[in-house]
């Protein structure tokens, strides 16, 4: 004999099953006779909202029930009762025009219980609500267990207990375990319900796809990376090195990228003209070079149709050094950023110094944030950025040895996995023997995720060719961010203990008080030796 599994079905409830329907709910409220719902009631709901009124079937049977209305939440308030938010059980408050889904019920017949039958049927909610562009599910739940502990705590505390599971309610612990919050305390929500004692819990669950601008629309929150892996070779002038941007931008764009990245110092080949001075007077000539290929990369950005990230270059600003990029947007604006931790390396033979700007910043398809090279080995500054809501973060890089690039590399994976963000990282391949500390490269462009399931499980979404030029086409999807904030195995933006200690930037008067000071400092060190 072949045993067969039980078939589940989750569908929009008919008229005509209203008495598997009665039977399913009379089962599952043993004790609230003269309060079940009448055929004449569900017959309504269904032609008001046939959508909202959904029904879970065992083997063709229906065994459960989750009824909701769509109404305008800021009519009510979070200080409503059963009786006002329905109607008084007319139902007249749904509209289309509404903003919130509110659940009017929810029961699963006893003898389908422990099967996790009420959960589909919250999820089938959130689907419909996802789908409606609902800004979330409200619904005011029962407290049943909270008779037998009525004499020795208030509603709060016993609501807190169960929160934390040291105290079980059937009804309560479920909807907690479903993502739904306490959003308040209700009193005299729902006359006759002495196992609550009329106490009530307004639960929501927040539907972070909601868009108040978008009504009924499926978003595409895809966004396509395209990383320049950069061969290092001699150009004999700066006409040559527009010549290959220029190709790789139409490349991208070929392939319909979103952003292009480029890596940290990719005009340094240019320096090649410059050998017979030293490293610091070399760096320093070729930064004459940084505004015309910004300009150069601004009209690739819009002829090409994409997003630049225009890795770094040197920049002289009031004689001295920094190493800086831009955002090129295929709008036609752009914006800079800087290198703000300068190596010891870059300090000794270039004497470069480190900016002071941190920024996230807004484009076309998703908010982002750019860290050259060392600046992603300080967890701070993408902590910084993560807290404005960063979705990728941009590492152009520049490493000479293997132990370099494993520095930036396993930082870079580190910070994709604590900010909850996508992390694009291109590096330069190559040799350059005609350029004074420049001489060799090594390079794996990749684009890294944080490590939970709806992600690769190495944390991996593509990577390059370990030092072979090429260009790396990766699409990120940004709703999976969202997903991994509110849902994710771990929460790390969520459960930062902001009570304990928190990461923010030193106002800029006070930045310049410090540095004052250092210089006074220095000066009174350097008079005493």
């Amino acid at each position: 004999m072949i045993n067969k599994e039980p078939v589940v079905e989750i569908g929009p409830i008919e008229v005509e099953e209203f008495e598997q329907f009665r039977e399913a709910m009379i089962a599952a409220y043993p004790n609230w006779e003269g309060s079940y719902w009448t055929r004449t009631t569900i017959e309504k709901l269904i032609n008001l909202f046939p959508a909202g009124q959904i029904g879970i079937y065992m083997n063709g049977t229906l065994v459960g029930s989750a009824l909701s209305i769509i109404v305008d939440y800021d009519k009510y308030g979070d200080a409503h009762t059963y009786s006002q938010i329905t109607g008084k059980y007319t139902f007249d408050t749904h509209t289309t025009k509404g903003d919130v889904l509110y659940g009017i019920d929810v029961f699963i017949h006893p003898d389908h219980r422990g099967k996790h039958l009420g959960r589909r049927l919250y999820d089938a909610r959130k689907e419909l609500c996802e789908h409606l562009n609902l800004r979330s599910i409200i619904f005011g739940g029962r407290i049943p267990n909270y008779h037998k502990y009525a004499a020795d705590m208030p509603p709060k505390e016993y609501m807190q207990k169960v929160k934390y599971k040291e105290i079980y309610d059937p009804v309560l612990t479920f909807q907690l375990s479903n993502d739904f919050h306490i959003r308040k305390v209700l009193k005299n929500y729902l006359p006759d319900d002495n196992e609550s004692l009329e106490f009530g819990t307004l639960m929501e669950w927040n539907n972070i796809y909601y868009d108040p601008e978008k009504l009924n629309l499926t978003l595409n929150n895809t966004v396509r990376l395209g990383l320049v892996q950069w061969q290092m070779r001699p150009y004999k002038d700066l006409a040559e090195l527009d010549q290959q941007i220029d190709y790789f931008a139409e490349v991208v764009s070929g392939y319909k990228c979103d952003f292009m990245l480029l890596p940290e110092l990719f005009n340094a080949p240019l320096m090649s003209e410059f050998n017979h001075l030293s490293e610091s007077e070399a760096i320093r000539a070729i930064s004459k070079y940084t505004e015309p290929i910004k300009e150069k990369l601004l009209d690739l950005a819009i002829k090409y149709n994409v997003n630049i990230i225009a890795g770094s270059m040197p920049e002289m600003r009031d004689d001295h050094l920094y190493n800086i990029g831009h955002l090129l947007r295929r709008d036609g604006t752009y914006e800079r950023y800087e290198k703000i931790h300068i190596t010891p390396n870059e300090l000794r033979y270039w004497g470069m110094k480190g900016g002071d700007k941190v920024k996230v910043f807004e484009t076309d398809c998703a908010r982002i944030g750019v860290l050259i090279c060392y600046d992603v080995e300080f967890p701070e500054l993408a902590r910084l950025m993560a807290i404005e809501g960063m979705d990728i973060l941009f590492v152009p890089f520049l490493t000479d040895t293997q132990n370099a690039y494993s520095r930036v590399r396993n930082c870079a994976q580190a910070r994709a996995i604590e900010n909850e963000c996508y992390v694009a990282m291109a590096g330069s391949i190559g040799n350059l023997p005609k350029v004074k500390n420049m001489d060799i490269q090594y390079a794996q462009s990749m684009v890294l995720t944080p490590c939970d399931f709806p992600f690769p499980a190495n944390g991996i979404k593509g990577e390059a060719t370990t030092n072979s030029e090429m260009v790396l086409i990766v699409d990120v999807d940004l709703d999976l961010l969202k997903e991994l904030h509110e849902y994710g195995s771990v929460k790390t933006m969520k459960d930062r203990r902001t009570d304990l200690y928190e990461v923010k930037l030193v106002p800029s008067d006070k930045n310049n008080e410090k540095k004052e000071s250092l210089n006074n400092t220095s000066s009174g060190v350097t008079s005493k030796a």
